[in-house]
């Protein structure tokens, strides 16, 4: 009987139509356990080694199962490069009639009720004007009505929010362009498909059936793919908690404005609540401090000013639901309206009802869950996070009686699946381990420098790229040189300027796809990252021959989340920075470490300035859960490698030159 890897091998379809198609053993391997998987219904945990090519090991088993298979992504760019380029690629190859569907959230989609509804969303400028012009040109011809079609508009545009829906003003099937709704005939088509690739965010908001209440779509599903799966234990933090923010409450009082305009213009009290609304928003905003802050709501929550402020926006938001009840029955946006401002009155009163609780962060702990605040410049947001989301996720996916596969290139801490699986609950799973095609010990080198401070040293960061500098030569730029926190980036942004010859990117001075467009197009340059360009990032060739990483990236243990989660485990008798700080920071750096060797031509070097590494026990945890790297802390091993490299180069221009 002719198995899924008979495809992918020396006598199958890829090896005889793609260009430059490599058989690998590895991904074979990968892709007769998957086929496995999902015949039988099982749960299977695979890390799969970076270039092992697991993309195709399981679009084939997938696509040649006849089931209906979901897969999963961890971004909206992953999402499209799948289902616009990889799933085309395999499909034909298999010449399989199977049909696929793309979906994303509601976000993504162009509304044509809100289309009609921007002009009355507060103030139009000409420039706003101008663009809502350009894109109800764009609604006349697109067949998708997915955003991203309209590369002329920036995807962080502040009109977007503004044609495009969200579970809250989403009018349902009594709005008037249903029948034309975009998200919902992406849905139909998502339905009616065998293979639909969603991402992370879109599965979990459909699996808690909160935010976007799409029922039909996961229970129908035979199989569930989760590609980029060490992503899914913080995006299920997010999806299983509650928010409220500033952006909310804007949008519902400009909402509400807009629909009084339309249905209900002779109650001109309703512009009124609506505005005070907004401005005991604003007013709010001011009591928690300057932007920035990350902190629990337990320290705050007991402050004068914050407790008032707290109490005037409840205030505000219960007058507008009064009026709001009048008015409702004028039309279905109306009544939605009202819908929303209750949902957002009761997480109010969450935050409200905890400052009358004598024993508040115990309370917190006891329903698994924090309250916390983040501020920004002009905005705030109110969470409540669960702590522990295995229970929860766990309950969601035995809902559905499908086959499971999480895969990553990350999922391992010290050669072991356990930090994994217990951060999203799973229990009877197989699992397995398909290492990389790629050959670590003659592409890379680890150099780990001696006689650095330690990293809470006021002078770490200067000293590192003092030690920096020599590798940075040595490689002729080239780099990437990752960072744990703005201020060191920055630091070493105003060193490394004075000192190197080659042209420093920074983060933040281009969008990140910008950025990194530049570099691959500038030689020999050097590029400063935080968190965003530890993963995702794919630079092959010479363009990228070194990594260098400040820091082990530990999260910070004030992150009001985090502590929850420490004093959490400290209560169960566990050991929080073994079971889980340093897990999480494991996977963290096998990420940032795996930007550097992306196809089976690139070599380099990776530098981790941490000396900790190497003075701390646990460090021992980090260098096993990395790739067999050879392994130096002399610079001179560094320079010589490169200078192999060189002459490599060399000897095959002359033989180019030769031929």
């Amino acid at each position: 009987m002719q198995r899924s890897s008979d495809f992918l091998g020396p006598q199958g379809p890829f090896f005889k139509q793609v260009s430059g198609y490599q058989v690998r053993d590895s991904q074979l391997a990968l892709c007769d356990a998957i086929d496995d998987a999902i015949a039988s219904g099982k749960i299977l945990a695979a890390e799969a080694g970076t270039g092992i090519g697991k993309t195709f090991a399981y679009l084939v088993p997938a696509l040649l199962s006849g089931k209906k298979v979901i897969i999963s992504t961890g971004t909206r760019h992953l999402q499209d490069q799948l289902f616009h380029t990889d799933l085309p690629r395999v499909t034909k190859a298999l010449s399989v009639q199977s049909t696929s569907a793309l979906l994303k959230g509601r976000s993504n989609y162009l509304c044509l009720h809100r289309l009609k509804l921007a002009p009355e969303l507060g103030f139009i400028n000409r420039e706003t004007r101008s663009i809502l012009s350009e894109v109800n040109e764009w609604s006349k011809l697109t067949q998708s009505g997915d955003i991203s079609e309209l590369t002329s508009i920036a995807e962080d545009s502040y009109v977007w929010p503004m044609v495009t829906s969200t579970a809250d003003n989403c009018l349902g099937g009594e709005c008037e362009s249903w029948e034309k709704c975009f998200i919902v005939n992406a849905r139909k088509e998502a339905q009616a498909a065998d293979v639909v690739v969603i991402n992370h965010h879109l599965l979990l908001a459909d699996m808690t059936l909160k935010n976007e209440g799409f029922a039909e779509l996961l229970p129908a599903a035979d199989a569930f793919v989760i590609d980029e799966a060490h992503q899914l234990y913080d995006v299920a933090a997010r999806f299983f908690g509650d928010t409220v923010s500033s952006r909310q409450l804007i949008s519902l009082a400009r909402d509400t404005i807009a629909e009084q305009v339309n249905d209900a213009s002779d109650m001109v009290e309703l512009r009124d609540y609506a505005e005070q609304l907004e401005k005991a928003g604003q007013d709010f905003r001011l009591t928690l401090g300057e932007a920035g802050l990350r902190d629990a709501w337990l320290n705050i929550q007991n402050k004068s000013s914050v407790k008032q402020s707290l109490e005037n926006l409840a205030t505000a938001l219960d007058d507008l639901i009064l009026v709001l009840k009048t008015a409702a029955e004028r039309s279905r946006g109306l009544e939605q309206c009202l819908e929303r401002a209750q949902v957002i009155f009761s997480r109010l009163k969450f935050f409200q009802n905890n400052n009358t609780m004598t024993a508040g962060h115990a309370d917190e702990q006891q329903d698994n869950s924090v309250l916390w605040y983040e501020t920004y410049t002009k905005s705030f947001m109110l969470h409540v996070t669960p702590i522990d989301v295995a229970e929860i996720f766990q309950q969601h996916t035995d809902n559905f009686s499908a086959s499971w596969l999480f895969t990553s290139a990350t999922l391992q801490v010290n050669k072991q699946f356990n930090h994994f699986a217990n951060n999203i609950g799973l229990v009877d799973y197989q699992s397995g381990v398909w290492d990389s095609p790629f050959d670590y010990e003659k592409q890379s080198l680890l150099y780990l420098p001696d006689n650095l401070p330690q990293p809470a040293d006021f002078s770490y960061t200067t000293e590192l790229m003092k030690a920096a500098v020599p590798v940075l030569h040595a490689s002729q730029g080239r780099a990437f040189v990752l960072f744990t926190s703005y201020s060191a980036m920055y630091k070493a942004r105003d060193y490394l300027k004075q000192v190197l010859p080659y042209e420093l990117l920074v983060q933040g001075d281009l969008p990140k796809h910008q950025l990194l467009e530049k570099f691959r197009q500038t030689d020999n340059a050097v590029l400063l990252g935080t968190s965003s360009f530890w993963e995702g990032v794919d630079v092959r060739g010479r363009s990228l021959s070194c990594v260098i990483i400040d820091k082990l990236p530990f999260a910070s243990p004030g992150d009001p989340v985090m502590q929850a989660r420490i004093d959490t485990i400290k209560r169960n008798g566990g050991q929080p920075f073994m079971e889980f700080q340093v897990p999480q920071a494991v996977i963290a750096l096998k990420q940032g470490v795996g930007r550097l060797i992306r196809d089976v031509n690139d070599s380099g070097v990776v530098m981790i300035g941490d000396p900790r590494l190497k003075q701390k026990s646990y460090g021992r945890i980090f260098l096993n859960s990395l790739p067999s790297m050879p392994q130096t802390s002399d610079v001179k091993d560094v320079e010589m490698f490169f200078q192999k490299l060189s002459d490599a180069d060399r000897a095959d221009q002359n033989i180019a030159q030769a031929v």
